[in-house]
Formats: structure tokens, C-alpha cells, sequence
């Protein structure tokens, strides 16, 4: 049986104004579409998490990439009651990624923080 597998392009050629065109790939494996996918994502990708943790309203929490790697990108939630996300956005420096929120009627809020990193 055949499946059909639409392969992601990397962001840094839809970056560079390359003309991207969306591709069906035929395999018999998954593991061959796997492998495909794997190939397309940048040296040291890795994805690393700040898990959940309650801190006073509007208090930064910040995740850095380990070791040399760069931040390609990254998200953040607020968990709680009536909880607000008020930012989610790269450091300065580029190394990792903040998340800041807020609870009404609470003086603390549950955020964790996401980043995509590579070297």
C-alpha cells in the first residue's frame, strides 16, 4: 500500500523569496518519509521545553537553547483560571524564548515556555 507524504520545505528558502511549490511524494514506508523529513530540517534541530510552573503576574520566564545553538522559534501558554498570555518572544540575544502572562484575580499564573533550536 502507498501513502501519499507532503514533504515541509525549510522556512529559510520561503525566507530567501524562493518560489516554493508543495510536492506529493509517493513512499512505502513511513520510515523512508520519515527519513525524507529529517534530512529537510537544519543541523542540531531540536525542540526543548520550560515545563509548567506558577509565577507572580508578569514575571518572565525564559528557555535557552543548550549549549551553541540558535533560536528559530518558539511559543509560549498561560494555564489557569481566566489566564492571559501576554508575550511569547525570542531573548535579545537570540538563544532562547520568553514567555510572560497574567491570571485575573490571581497573583499568579502557570506558563510554560517552548523553542526550536539548531545550531
Amino acid at each position: 500500500m502507498q501513502f501519499k507524504k507532503l514533504l515541509a520545505l525549510p522556512l529559510a528558502a520561503v525566507a530567501a523569496g524562493a518560489c516554493v511549490t508543495a510536492v506529493a511524494v509517493a513512499s512505502t514506508t513511513s520510515a523512508s518519509a520519515t527519513t525524507a523529513v529529517q534530512s529537510a530540517l537544519p543541523p542540531g534541530y531540536q525542540i526543548v521545553t520550560l515545563p509548567n510552573a506558577n509565577v507572580p503576574n508578569f514575571q518572565r520566564r525564559t528557555l535557552y537553547c543548550p549549549g551553541g545553538k540558535r533560536v528559530l522559534g518558539g511559543g509560549a501558554e498561560a494555564r489557569g483560571n481566566r489566564a492571559i498570555l501576554v508575550g511569547s518572544f525570542p531573548t535579545d540575544d537570540g538563544r532562547g524564548w520568553i514567555g510572560i502572562g497574567r491570571q485575573d484575580g490571581y497573583n499568579d499564573v502557570g506558563i510554560s515556555v517552548f523553542a526550536i533550536c539548531a545550531d
